[in-house]
């Protein structure tokens, strides 16, 4: 930082056609108080009844100027409200509660959330599941017509309860992510915001907002409510999430004091008297109304779409062959029942035995289609999303757009911030130059005290922080930008600066605000009972050296200068008088380093993009491992903004894979990176905190956001908040992308094999046999293993180091890689292989009746995808059990596979038209169906 000093000037009288200040800027603390109206002395207690308030909330929300001026300012306002406009309204609990029951809390009603029952309804309206209860109500029916109660409704009954259980199971789960986005989104809402109370400045969070509260407002800050204008500087709003209109609006204190809840702050700093909140505002009344929408598709879900519906074409087209097989064969007699006759014998055959037989026949057929169709890959994706989403905001990401997780997976470059991302942000002041003179801290005495107090007047007044003095009389508490908080600090301890007694003394006629494209704030003084005035500037050293001519020195007194009329109406910028610079010193992060060296490991590139000056991003880069220690200075990895931004098109799209670091930059040169990287067909993450980075984190692939520093627009502009601002956060999510892509990809070649084996199986049987080996009952408990299970183990497996070893898949890869076909097909070949063999051999192979034999065919294709899960959980490494023990819930979810397997074989016989195994017969079918695993090993081998 580096603060400038004044031009002395002899004031005029302030009557004087040639200068004129604007009312905000003459007097912070000037309401719009009618003369004839003066205000009354502040109560503790708000003196407004309920049907006023009521005409208060309609005055802010019509901005009723005339109204406002009649009712005495915004300072007749804050009197009724019992607000002091310097201490805010008093911080005991009781006080504060009373104010929220008399006005409301700044929440709003939301439409309640979906429940059990609509996930319920939802399942019924699948179209296969219809069509399937319809069939299970015919069976059923011509069961219990036939064989009696008793014995009649085991069929139809069973197919019923499979289809309630798969219900079931899939409305659970869909429930429960619902809550889960439910809750992330309250969390996501809960906005950090600066009030002052009992004056002292403190953060609440913007639901604990209530009316009278004194809000402090800085660039980038979501205005938590209805209210009006205070004091402030420069103040300017963007009010189109309200009204629509894209020019930001300027508030004073004359014209236009209404603030509005919902509404961003652009420009200059303020601070304002809350009014009204929660659903007495504009905001809140609109909110209200909208419901969040957790039905957000990612681009990974839309290819998942297309796979489904391609993959479910060919099970509708196999599910009719296999109808009109079984229909022919069943009305050309070449079918027979239990006893060895001919199903159908023409006019002899009863109504309802051909009735019966066409049910089951159709039931058969669409069950088929209930297993072909991948319905569990979008339920893998929400759950791998959910289940990723949850974890990660644990490791300090909070997920705001679920696109996000997958992309980052993707991603190719990452372009992050220096200061706080890979620095600690623990600003501390560790150098010191008066004027041109390094000054060690044993020296500080003997600066001139018209020297120290033209510093107490720089560091004091043109600032947006604030030193707080508890009456237990401990330790300051100072708050601010860190920037901000090390400048306030080092004043106070090293130059006794008191800055109660300093805004005393002095009265702010002008401020030019400090945003990241000036680099630099000035604000205009005058002391009060003097016509002396000051200009004092600070911001970036060769922005502010280039505005002086002169310097100070340590033992100098000062002369002043005479100002021009004219220029009274502005901040000087030339010619000026350099008192002083200040370094700052803003360790790196402990862990930047190692995060840096597993990104690249990772094949992610690192670019570092900072404001700060070249000289200062080199040291830091190369200490956190972006740059090599013999990085020279040729210009081709270390750039400035200025340098890239003037470069041509064809010079930025040849130089900019090169670039590592760039220097001085603008959010301008931030959005013309990205957009040169995306070009060139890089995945693009970004990092950024202020209001000026939205438009590079809109541009960018996946914009991420830092909580602690980033501004209210940044957040919103974002996919990602990185909660605690550290580096390490961002390589985290990194690890989380991959993982949920990696995920998703076992899962879909672990129920392709089902698909691809329970199609072909079935269709040949149809053909050849006349019949489908597997009931509609146990096709469906296949497709809840398949669906709902298989999902649960594979999608909620955690990332692994192998993740960060790989490339980044970038855009171009296929979901379904060269990998997956070789190890699904492989699997599947042998399960059709084994299975057709029992089909047309088992009873001979094992002596055994055909009942058993459907019995051994069904329990070796179940076990066949129990062990294939184990196969899923790596696509390319052959030690598939690496980590196996910390997978908790997969290792449960096989438990509970193998033991409701065990069930649905050994005791739900009629339910699962099954026959009790022998230890031998199991022993057969675990051995089968652990083949697959040499097999998963083997063709590992294969490239």
């Amino acid at each position: 930082m580096v603060s400038l000093v004044e031009k002395i000037v002899a004031r005029r009288n302030c009557t004087d056609s040639d200068i004129s200040f604007s009312r905000s800027y003459t007097s912070p603390d000037v309401g719009l108080v009618g003369l004839d109206h003066p205000t009354t002395a502040i109560d503790t207690v708000p003196s407004v009844p309920s049907a006023d308030h009521a005409k208060l909330v309609e005055l802010v929300k019509d901005k009723d100027l005339a109204t406002l001026c009649w009712l005495g300012g915004v300072e007749g306002i804050a009197a009724s409200l019992g607000t002091e406009k310097d201490r805010g309204i008093s911080g005991d609990e009781d006080g504060v509660t009373m104010r929220r029951d008399m006005f409301g809390s700044n929440t709003y009603q939301k439409p309640p959330p979906k429940g059990l029952l609509h996930f319920v309804i939802d399942a019924f309206r699948d179209t296969t599941i219809l069509i399937l209860l319809v069939c299970a109500g015919l069976s059923l029916g011509f069961g219990m017509k036939e064989q009696g109660v008793q014995d009649g409704w085991y069929e139809g009954g069973s197919i019923f309860v499979a289809i309630f259980l798969v219900i079931a199971v899939s409305a659970c789960s869909n429930f429960r992510q619902e809550t889960q986005f439910d809750k992330l989104s309250k969390i996501s809402n809960n906005i950090w915001v600066n009030v002052v109370r009992d004056a002292r400045p403190q953060q609440i969070s913007i639901f604990d907002v209530v009316v009278g509260d004194v809000v402090s407002l800085t660039i980038g800050d979501q205005i938590p409510a209805d209210g009006l204008f205070l004091d402030g500087h420069s103040l300017q709003v963007d009010e189109s999430s309200m009204t629509g209109e894209s020019d930001h609006v300027e508030i004073n204190p004359d014209r236009n004091p209404f603030l509005f809840s919902g509404t961003k702050v652009v420009d200059g700093y303020a601070r304002m008297l809350v009014v009204s909140v929660g659903m007495n505002t504009a905001w809140g009344e609109m909110m209200s109304s909208i419901s969040g929408d957790s039905n957000e598709r990612t681009p990974l879900q839309a290819r998942l779409d297309k796979l489904t519906s391609s993959i479910g074409k060919v099970g509708l087209a196999v599910a009719f062959l296999v109808l009109v097989v079984l229909l022919v064969r069943y009305f050309t007699g070449n079918t027979e029942d239990e006893n060895g006759s001919k199903e159908y014998q023409g006019s002899k055959t009863s109504t309802d035995d051909i009735l019966n037989a066409v049910v089951r026949i159709v039931a058969a057929a669409v069950t088929i289609v209930v297993v072909a169709i991948p319905e569990g890959l979008p339920l893998a994706v929400t759950l791998t999303l959910a289940y990723s989403m949850k974890r990660m905001m644990a490791d300090q990401s909070m997920v705001r757009k679920l696109s996000a997780c997958e992309t980052m997976g993707s991603a190719t470059i990452i372009c992050t911030d220096k200061t706080g991302t890979l620095t600690l942000n623990r600003m501390k002041v560790t150098r010191f130059w008066l004027g041109e003179e390094f000054i060690g801290e044993d020296y500080y005495s003997t600066i001139a005290p018209n020297v120290v107090k033209l510093f107490h007047q720089a560091v004091g007044l043109n600032t947006t922080g604030s030193v707080f003095m508890p009456s237990s009389g401990v330790e300051p508490e100072i708050s601010g930008s860190p920037t901000e908080k090390a400048i306030l600090s080092w004043a106070f301890y090293a130059m006794n600066m008191q800055m109660e007694e300093i805004k005393d003394k002095y009265t702010i006629l002008d401020v030019d605000t400090f945003n990241s494209e000036k680099k630099r704030s000035g604000v205009l003084i005058n002391e009060k009972g003097d016509d002396t005035m000051y200009v004092h500037w600070k911001g970036a050293a060769e922005m502010i050296l280039a505005m002086c001519s002169t310097c100070y020195h340590i033992d100098v007194v000062d002369g002043g200068f005479q100002y021009d009329a004219k220029d009274k109406r502005m901040l000087q910028e030339d010619g000026l008088t350099l008192l002083g610079i200040v370094g700052i010193k803003d360790p790196c992060r402990p862990g930047a380093k190692k995060a840096v060296e597993t990104c690249k490991l990772a094949g992610v590139a690192i670019k570092m993009i900072t404001g700060d000056n070249a000289f200062t991003a080199k040291a830091i880069a190369t200490e956190c491992g972006i740059l090599g220690p013999d990085t020279g200075n040729d210009g081709i990895e270390v750039v400035e903004g200025s340098e890239f931004r003037n470069y041509t098109h064809e010079e930025r799209m040849q130089r900019v894979d090169q670039i590592r670091v760039m220097a001085r930059s603008s959010p301008f040169d931030k959005l013309l990176m990205v957009q040169c990287l995306k070009q060139k067909g890089h995945v693009v993450a970004v990092t950024g905190d202020g209001t000026n980075d939205a438009p590079a984190l809109k541009e960018a692939d996946i914009g991420l956001s830092m909580g602690i520093q980033g501004t209210e627009v940044a957040k919103e502009s974002s996919d990602i908040v990185i909660l605690d601002d550290n580096f390490a956060s961002v390589v985290t999510v990194l690890r989380w992308g991959r993982c949920v892509y990696n995920n998703i990809q076992k899962f879909i070649q672990f129920q392709l094999t089902v698909n691809v084996a329970a199609l072909v199986i079935n269709f040949i049987a149809a053909v050849s046999a006349g019949e489908v080996p597997l009931t509609a009952v146990q096709l469906l408990w296949v497709n809840l293993i398949m669906d709902t299970l298989g999902a649960l183990a594979l999608a909620t497996e955690r990332p692994s180091d192998e993740l960060m070893e790989k490339s980044p898949v970038g855009r171009t890869e296929p979901l379904i890689t060269n990998v997956m076909w070789r190890n699904l097909l492989a699997q599947a070949l042998y399960q059709i292989a084994v299975l057709l063999t029992l089909q047309f051999r088992g009873e001979s192979i094992f002596k055994v009746s055909a009942a058993v034999n459907d019995t051994l065919i069904f329990n070796t294709f179940v076990l066949c995808q129990v062990f294939n899960e184990f196969n899923s959980r790596s696509l390319e490494k052959q030690n598939v059990f690496k980590g196996i023990l910390r997978s908790h819930l997969f290792l449960a979810i096989i438990g509970i596979t193998i033991v409701l397997q065990v069930i649905m074989v050994e005791l739900l016989k009629k339910f699962a038209d099954t026959e009790r195994l022998n230890w031998a017969q199991w022993a057969a079918c675990i051995l089968l169906a652990a083949v697959s695993w040499p097999i998963g090993w083997l063709v590992k081998w294969v490239p």
